[in-house]
């Protein structure tokens, strides 16, 4: 059995999206919407689509549809997510969902009332080279985890860029930023206490962030996240007998783990997997009655809490705690 799905606009991200369904056989996308109908239609017959819409409204009244991708700018994840659930769509929305708690509460809460499933769309962790991750966190490789280190950036160097637009809620610390705050919230849980300083362009969008991040159980977390810088991309979890450190945590196109201690550095190899899939096939898996998704309410609610404290925390100059 496989889902059908729809997508909602003809973002760069889709393609990652398209060809991972493409390896599925529980995946099948069937549409696009785009408000210009000429779009939807090139589109669609590119991809290999049966059907493009000229509005997302549209797309939303097919009901051969029974799944959406989104992956509207920031602005609008939350609006379209719910328009989706409430014309009976499940809905996988590319993250960050949003950095407001009240509206992934609003959000989450129309889900369940029209009985469908809602997921942010943070594809790194169904790679398995985080299973692997947590497994030796688990088995003690490293001792007690003390600290977690985390860096993504690139360059937007497009003035035009959704991404720095403020308008849309770009910026690193949402785009980019986002992915080391989820990891450190993976590894040591929520935060109770956060610092973040912002490095802000002419437009007033945050475009390099530093934050640090404790958490109840004593663990420290740091974080590095640029739309101005070099590519760069780490994780690191280190413990009281040695570290865990994956060179390519985000997108895992070269999945491996080094696991250093005693004064040696063990490669750990993995076998390649495409994120985009595995991330599609757990809500599919989900919608056909095989188990809930990975991530759910009580994740992305997290994740909001602890983006707007870092935020305020940035604006404030101050640390924030979280309560």
């Amino acid at each position: 059995m496989s889902v059908a799905w729809g997508i909602i606009s003809t973002a760069r991200i889709n393609d990652l999206i398209l060809a991972g369904a493409r390896q599925s056989d529980r995946v099948r996308m069937v549409a696009v919407a785009s408000r210009d109908r000429d779009r939807a239609e090139a589109y669609s017959r590119e991809h290999g689509l049966e059907r493009g819409y000229g509005s997302y409204e549209e797309l939303l009244g097919d009901p051969g549809i029974e799944a959406v991708y989104i992956s509207l700018p920031n602005a609008f994840h939350v609006e379209w997510s719910i328009r989706a659930l409430r014309a009976g769509k499940h809905v996988l929305c590319e993250k960050p969902f949003t950095r407001q708690p009240r509206e992934v509460e609003s959000a989450f809460d129309v889900a369940e009332q029209e009985g469908r499933l809602l997921t942010e769309a943070f594809m790194w962790r169904h790679h398995p080279q985080i299973r692997r991750l947590q497994e030796l966190l688990g088995e003690g490789a490293i001792g007690e985890l003390k600290l977690v280190r985390s860096v993504h950036s690139f360059t937007a160097g497009d003035p035009r860029d959704i991404r720095l637009l403020t308008e849309l809620d770009g910026g690193a610390l949402m785009d980019v930023g986002c992915y080391c705050i989820h990891a450190a919230r993976l590894l040591a849980g929520e935060p109770e206490r956060v610092y973040g300083e912002a490095v802000r362009n002419e437009a007033g969008v945050d475009v390099r962030v530093a934050g640090t991040m404790r958490f109840a159980n004593g663990v420290v977390s740091q974080f590095e996240a640029g739309l101005d810088l070099p590519v760069r991309e780490e994780l690191e979890a280190v413990g009281t007998h040695g570290s865990l450190r994956l060179s390519d945590p985000w997108h895992g196109f070269s999945p491996h783990l080094e696991l250093r201690r005693d004064g040696s550095v063990e490669e750990i190899a993995l076998e390649p997997a495409d994120s985009y899939r595995l991330e599609l096939e757990d809500l599919s898996d989900a919608i056909l009655g095989h188990g809930e998704p990975l991530l759910g309410r009580q994740d992305a609610l997290g994740q909001a809490r602890t983006l707007e404290a870092l935020f305020v925390s940035a604006e404030r100059r101050l640390p924030v705690a979280l309560g």
